[in-house]
C-alpha cells in the first residue's frame, strides 16, 4: 500500500504539471491575440489646425507692358545689335540698333534734292524778275508811241486826208501793240509764279523728306522708355517662331521685345463655377512659380469677376469660368510675364479641428466609415465630414483624439 503512494504523487504530478502548461499556453496566446499589431497601416487621429484651400493654375501678366517695334518709316532693314532676353534695362538704355547705311544714304540724297529745290527757286525767281522788268519796259515804250501816234493824228486838219489816215493806222496799231504788251506782261507774270511755287513745293516735298529720313535715323537706335526686364517676342518666320536676333532682318512694324513694367505685375486666373463662392477679395494666397522652384510668394486676391466667360483654351465643349486676379506682395529679378505658377488660395482656417487624411475614410452602404484599432481587431464607425481639402477631412463626428484609424481597407486586406 505505501509502495502505491509514490506513484500516485508521480502521476498526479505529472497531470498537474500538464495542466499548468495548457493553462500558460492558452494565457499566453490570448495576451498575445490582445496585443497583436494592426495587420495595415495606421494612424492616430489628433487635434490640429484644418486649412480649407483651393488650388488654380495662373499665368503672370503685367498691368502695363511697351511694344517695342521696328520703326515704319524705314522700311526693312537689318538688325545689328539686340540686347539678350531677360535683360534688365534703365529708362533711356539701348535696347537695339539697325543698320544706318541705306537710311544715312537716303538722307544725304534727299538733302542735295534740297539744296537744288531752294537753288533753282532763287534762279525762277531771278528770271521772273528780269523777264518781268523787261516786259514793264516794252509796255511803257508801247505807252510812249501810243501818245506819239495819238499826237500825229491830232494834225490832220492840217495835213492832208491820207496822212491823216495813216495817222490813226499807226495809233491803231500802237495801242494793239500796248494791249498785247500788257497782256504779255500779266502772263509772264503768272507764270512766273507759278514755277516759283511749284519750285516751293518740291522744296517742301525735299524738306519732308530730309525730316522723314532724319526722324527714321534717329530710331535707328532703340532705347528703354521707362526701366523693367526685356522680353523678346517670338514671331513667325517660317518654319518657326523664333525672336529676332543680331543679322536679322526686321520688316516695318514688326514687334520685337515688350518692356512690362515689372512693379505692376499681377496674376490672372481661371475657377470654375463651383469654386467661385469659396473666393472672396483679399483672400491669401501662396503662390509657387514653375520657373522659379527656390523661392515661395504670397499675394492677395484684389478682384474675382461677377460674371463667366467662356474659356477658348479649355477644349470642347468650351467651360464658362471666372476671372481672378492676384497681387504679389514680393518682387524677384527673375520674374517675366508669360511664367506659369501654381496657386494656393486660404479659404479658411479653423483651430482644434479632428482631421484624418482622405485615404483613411470608406464608403459603405452609401455611408462614410473608418475604422479604429480596439487593441485586437478594427472597427467600422460611421464618421461625419465637414470639410475636405484635398487629401485632407475634416470630421465632425465619429472619431475621438487618439483613436488609430486605418489607412486601408482592413476587410478588404484580409
Amino acid at each position: 500500500m505505501m509502495d502505491r503512494v509514490p506513484q500516485l504523487w508521480t502521476k498526479r504530478k505529472a497531470r498537474i504539471i500538464v495542466v499548468v502548461l495548457v493553462a500558460s499556453g492558452v494565457l499566453f496566446g490570448a495576451v498575445r491575440y490582445g496585443m497583436r499589431s494592426p495587420s495595415v497601416p495606421t494612424l492616430v487621429v489628433r487635434r490640429g489646425d484644418f486649412i480649407d484651400s483651393l488650388q488654380v493654375r495662373g499665368e503672370l501678366k503685367a498691368l502695363k507692358s511697351l511694344t517695342i517695334v521696328a520703326p515704319a518709316e524705314a522700311g526693312d532693314f537689318q538688325i545689328l545689335k539686340i540686347v539678350a532676353d531677360g535683360t534688365p534695362v534703365k529708362q533711356g538704355d539701348v535696347v537695339m540698333e539697325f543698320d544706318k547705311t541705306r537710311i544715312e544714304q537716303d538722307l544725304a540724297q534727299y538733302r542735295s534734292t534740297l539744296k537744288s529745290a531752294q537753288a533753282e527757286i532763287e534762279q525762277v525767281r531771278a528770271q521772273g524778275r528780269l523777264t518781268g522788268e523787261e516786259d514793264l519796259t516794252a509796255v511803257l515804250k508801247a505807252r510812249y508811241d501810243v501818245e506819239s501816234a495819238k499826237l500825229d493824228a491830232s494834225k490832220e486838219e492840217v495835213v492832208s486826208r491820207i496822212e491823216g489816215d495813216e495817222a490813226k493806222l499807226k495809233v491803231a496799231d500802237a495801242e494793239q501793240k500796248l494791249h498785247e504788251l500788257e497782256e504779255k506782261l500779266k502772263s509772264d507774270g503768272a507764270a512766273s509764279k507759278a514755277t516759283i511755287q511749284s519750285k516751293i513745293q518740291s522744296s517742301q516735298k525735299a524738306a519732308f523728306d530730309v525730316q522723314r529720313t532724319e526722324r527714321a535715323l534717329t530710331k535707328m537706335t532703340l532705347r528703354a522708355p521707362l526701366a523693367g526686364v526685356i522680353s523678346l517676342v517670338s514671331v513667325w518666320r517660317p518654319p518657326v517662331f523664333a525672336p529676332f536676333k543680331a543679322g536679322d532682318r526686321a520688316w516695318p512694324g514688326a514687334p520685337i521685345a515688350e518692356l512690362p513694367d515689372v512693379s505692376a505685375l499681377r496674376i490672372s486666373a481661371r475657377v470654375e463655377e463651383a469654386e467661385r463662392g469659396r473666393l472672396a477679395p483679399h483672400q491669401m494666397v501662396t503662390v509657387h512659380m514653375d520657373a522659379i522652384a527656390d523661392r515661395e510668394f504670397t499675394g492677395k486676391i484684389q478682384q474675382i469677376s461677377n460674371i463667366a466667360t467662356t474659356d477658348f483654351s479649355g477644349g470642347w465643349p468650351f467651360p464658362r469660368n471666372f476671372d481672378l486676379t492676384l497681387g504679389l506682395e514680393q518682387t524677384d529679378a527673375r520674374l517675366k510675364p508669360g511664367m506659369t505658377a501654381q496657386l494656393t488660395v486660404l479659404v479658411d482656417k479653423v483651430a482644434n479641428a479632428l482631421t484624418i487624411p482622405a485615404q483613411a475614410s470608406f464608403q459603405k452602404s452609401g455611408q462614410t466609415v473608418a475604422y479604429v484599432w480596439t487593441g485586437s481587431k478594427f472597427k467600422e464607425r460611421v464618421i461625419e465630414i465637414g470639410r475636405r481639402n484635398g487629401d485632407r477631412i475634416l470630421v465632425v463626428k465619429g472619431l475621438q483624439p487618439d483613436d488609430q484609424v486605418a489607412l486601408m481597407d482592413p476587410i478588404a486586406k484580409e
